[in-house]
């Protein structure tokens, strides 16, 4: 019984499951050499969030962190750093989706999405490569991002399992974002124009709690921002990182990344089907 148990093949289903890993990993690798071979992507994925942190903080800092709700005006820019900084690394992930897109619009423009069609590996395991690659890539934005906040300033509060939460809801952020950036590139009509689709993406924090709070803006506008996916993304990382009040703003940025990233697979999976077709 033992002997005839273990020469038994693994199940149909494990098998698939175990492929589809395989495939999705050798993927991911794929486009961690592509990051390291193509640097000028992530480059400008860093380099943009910190010059508008530098540019927010020291030339605009000193006004608009006064205009905060009780904050000294004497200790204006020092209490904008703290405000700003969230937003920006919301920034740096809506960004971090233009490189997505183009990497996509790469791979389908050369025939490479094409030839992997042909093969034998997971059509999903095409896709995730790409998703986590770039999720990886955003992570370290951020990460570096938050380096040079640090320097500048920014003082956190939060303790281990404010840090954890938060380092968490970013990965998840980013890989919703990354989701809907695949889909973009696949949606593209040419390399030139895969970076058209996520502008919408990049403007989406400066119309959000990220720069200023809501309450300033106008009626329509404020409507807007309250409700756009970006302001509890923003609100969520704030509070956790600095103890503002949290309000439902972690259950709605942990909704919406559900949307977004089925969204987003459901989008980049209709367009590799419709191609693989043709």
């Amino acid at each position: 019984m033992t002997a005839t148990t273990a020469q038994r093949p693994p199940a149909p289903g494990a098998a698939r499951q175990s492929h589809v890993v395989a495939d999705a990993l050798t993927m991911l690798h794929r486009n961690l050499l592509h990051m390291v071979r193509y640097p000028g992507l992530s480059v400008f994925t860093i380099v943009g969030p910190v010059v508008l942190l530098l540019f927010f903080v020291f030339v605009f800092g000193g006004t608009l962190g006064a205009g905060l709700p009780g904050v000294d005006p004497a200790g204006g820019r020092a209490a904008y750093v703290e405000y700003v900084l969230p937003g920006i690394l919301l920034l740096t992930i809506a960004g971090s989706a233009g490189g997505t897109a183009t990497t996509v619009a790469m791979d389908m423009a050369e025939g490479i999405t094409a030839r992997f069609r042909t093969m034998a590996i997971s059509r999903a395991a095409v896709l995730a490569g790409h998703v986590l690659g770039n999720t990886i890539q955003a992570i370290i934005a951020v990460a570096l991002v938050l380096g040079v906040g640090l320097l500048i300033g920014f003082r956190p509060t939060a303790g281990p399992i404010e840090w954890i939460a938060a380092a968490g809801l970013i990965v998840l952020i980013a890989y919703a974002i990354t989701w809907l950036g695949v889909a973009m590139g696949m949606q593209a009509k040419s390399v030139e124009t895969a970076s058209n689709w996520p502008l919408l993406l990049m403007f989406l924090p400066f119309l959000s709690s990220g720069f200023v709070p809501t309450e300033s803006m106008p009626q329509g506008m404020q409507w807007f921002a309250q409700y756009q996916p970006f302001t509890p993304f923003i609100e969520a990382v704030r509070g956790l990182l600095l103890g503002t009040p949290l309000g439902g703003s972690v259950a709605l940025a942990i909704g919406w990344c559900v949307v977004l990233a089925v969204g987003g697979y459901a989008w980049s999976m209709a367009i590799y089907e419709r191609k693989s077709v043709r």
